[in-house]
């Protein structure tokens, strides 16, 4: 007589493949891939900078000229030297157009270009930051905009502790003068001040700027925001490039008090921060300029400085342009500027994936390797789990004991599905046994799984981290593959065929796992149980290096727990019998003996 297909089975594994395949889909289901943004967006009165100062650029101005041309054409400019940043400031607008990265490479190579980060107006992405002044419509004045000649009257170098002050004179009775100061690390301090040598009261409004051509050819991973981001009355605004144009360009001008407002990308950001304790509007802006798209985030404060003949009145902006390392954005928090820790986009699950970064970081700077600390943590969450996983595992072993009886009751009540429900509940009691309780450990992967996947993608810390051997970056994919024999072969592989040696070790790994459990009685369970490793092992060859090694050693730790508890609980242990049986062992060495 055949055996009929286990009803509780069949329910485990339809809950088992359906929590398996969350873990690797769902995230794509509740975050679809960004498209690319409009090229052609619409023109809008609306949408126009109207950021007194900061005039829209004629199309003319933006040739697309090789970086080296455009910043030789903009004139004189004062040195940016620091150990975290080189570039230069363009004296013409007192403008933050060049700016690179130095602890940063674009490739893992050791000679590899710097990251830049600002670019000047006439490459084919311009991005720059202006600060001034603006004055109540219908005033005459003459102030300071893109086209001011600034003159240099202290330092030659901006540099930590060597500030920089540049002034400039509009003729009409008004000096400006702006102090520049930058720290070790990526937050610039401005401090600009006005004299009034004329015989009648001013009133002025500052203002700063952050304004970016074109949306960014890199645009990398849709798990981690790009665009304009900002805190303002204490709440994160998020908005990407094509949502500001599809919403008409000006969007989201409200006022607040303290917080900032800039540009995100995967690993880097600028960012203005005004005063905390003044009021200023603050808004993103996006238009079509001819040849290019602009977009821009700016702020103005809303009280004016009035400033009476032979006085003066200032006011001090931050402007952070650089790498979102966690422990920067962090302390610039706690300095001060209102929930600037946002700037890291931890995701839904911020509750475990900063935490999870943390005790990363930490055991990073004990071991000194991300990709031991991956291993670490692993077993620290294994250890934290493990009452309930063991629990788990135990009612796994019971209701592998209990397969008999289960087979008889289900033989002698195969015509009375309600008797036979009832005498499988009164066993489950009687034994003690939960028969979902083996999707648990399952269960508690998920977020865990979600968390790592997105500190290795949000996390700069991350970037370019090696680990052993061909592993040089754990936030890109395993690079090898085994279509060339792992690069013995003199051939580069496509990209969809990329499936290397971690992968691999998954897949065997998951594969083994399974086969410490007796076979399906029914052969479509068998088939969906066989072919789940290979699977997996095909889904996860893009996934970043580093969490395929999570996966990998954390099924391997999975295993031997499960085999130490079937061990104590005296549950047969079927492992060495089905390899025997599989087919990797039936090619090489025959079909096993009876």
């Amino acid at each position: 007589m055949n055996q009929q297909p286990q009803g509780g089975d069949t329910r485990n594994l339809i809950i088992a493949v359906a929590l398996s395949m969350a873990v690797f889909v769902g995230w794509f289901v509740l975050f679809p891939p960004a498209d690319k943004p409009k090229q052609e967006a619409q023109q809008q009165q609306a949408a126009e900078a109207t950021v007194p100062g900061v005039p829209a650029a004629s199309a003319a101005a933006y040739q697309h000229v090789p970086r080296e041309t455009a910043l030789a054409a903009e004139g004189a400019r004062i040195a940016i030297d620091t150990p975290a940043v080189d570039g230069s400031i363009r004296l013409k607008g007192a403008r933050f157009d060049d700016l690179n990265l130095k602890r940063y490479r674009t490739t893992i190579e050791k000679n590899a270009p710097e990251i830049t980060l600002l670019e000047p107006v006439g490459v084919t992405n311009p991005y720059y930051a202006e600060f001034g002044w603006t004055a109540e419509p219908g005033t005459s004045l003459a102030l300071p905009n893109a086209e001011t000649e600034w003159r240099a009257v202290s330092g030659d170098t901006l540099s930590p502790g060597k500030p920089v002050v540049l002034e400039w004179d509009n003729g009409q009775g008004l000096v400006f003068r702006r102090t520049i100061n930058i720290d070790a690390d990526y937050m610039m301090t401005i401090d600009d001040a006005v004299e009034n040598r004329s015989g009648a009261a001013v009133k002025l409004f500052p203002y700063g700027a952050i304004v970016r051509g074109g949306v960014p050819y890199f645009l990398p991973i849709w798990v981690v925001h790009q665009g304009m981001i900002g805190v303002m009355n204490g709440t994160l605004h998020e908005k990407d490039y094509e949502e500001i144009v599809e919403e008409g360009g000006r969007i989201d001008s409200q006022e607040t008090t303290g917080g900032w407002l800039g540009f995100t990308d995967h690993y880097w950001m600028t960012a203005l921060a005004p005063a905390q304790n003044e009021p200023v509007t603050a808004t993103f802006r996006a238009a079509n300029q001819g040849t290019w798209e602009r977009y821009q985030a700016d702020f103005v404060y809303k009280t004016a400085r009035e400033i009476a003949p032979g006085a003066s009145a200032g006011v001090t902006h931050n402007f952070f342009a650089g790498a979102k390392v966690v422990s920067l954005v962090d302390r610039y928090a706690e300095g001060g500027i209102q929930r600037f820790d946002l700037a890291v986009d931890w995701g839904w699950f911020f509750f475990l994936t900063k935490p999870i970064f943390l005790v990363m970081d930490w055991l990073y700077g004990l071991v000194g390797n991300f990709g031991v600390a991956i291993l670490l943590l692993t077993v620290m969450l294994k250890a934290l789990f493990f009452p309930l996983a063991n629990k788990s595992y135990e009612s796994m072993a019971k209701m592998k004991k209990i397969q008999p009886e289960m087979m008889a009751l289900r033989e002698r009540w195969k015509d009375d599905a309600p008797k036979l429900q009832q005498e499988m509940m009164a066993l489950y009691r009687r034994e003690k046994v939960n028969p979902v309780s083996g999707c648990l450990p399952l269960l508690l992967q998920i977020p865990v799984f979600f968390s790592l996947y997105k500190v290795l993608y949000v996390s700069i810390e991350m970037r370019h981290a090696p680990f052993f051997g061909w592993i040089q970056d754990l936030s890109a994919h395993d690079p090898t593959s085994v279509f060339n024999l792992f690069g013995l072969l003199p051939y580069a592989v496509p990209a969809f065929l990329v499936l290397g040696a971690w992968p691999l070790i998954n897949g065997l790994v998951m594969w083994v796992q399974m086969k410490m459990n007796p076979p399906a009685p029914d052969p479509i369970q068998q088939r969906m149980f066989g072919i789940m490793p290979w699977l997996f092992m095909f889904m996860l060859a893009s996934f970043p290096a580093g969490l395929v090694i999570y996966w990998a050693w954390n099924g391997f730790l999975s295993m031997a727990q499960q085999y130490a508890i079937m061990r104590r609980m005296k549950a047969e242990i079927h492992l060495f019998d089905n390899l025997k049986a599989s087919w990797p062992f039936r090619l090489f060495f025959g079909r096993a003996k009876a």
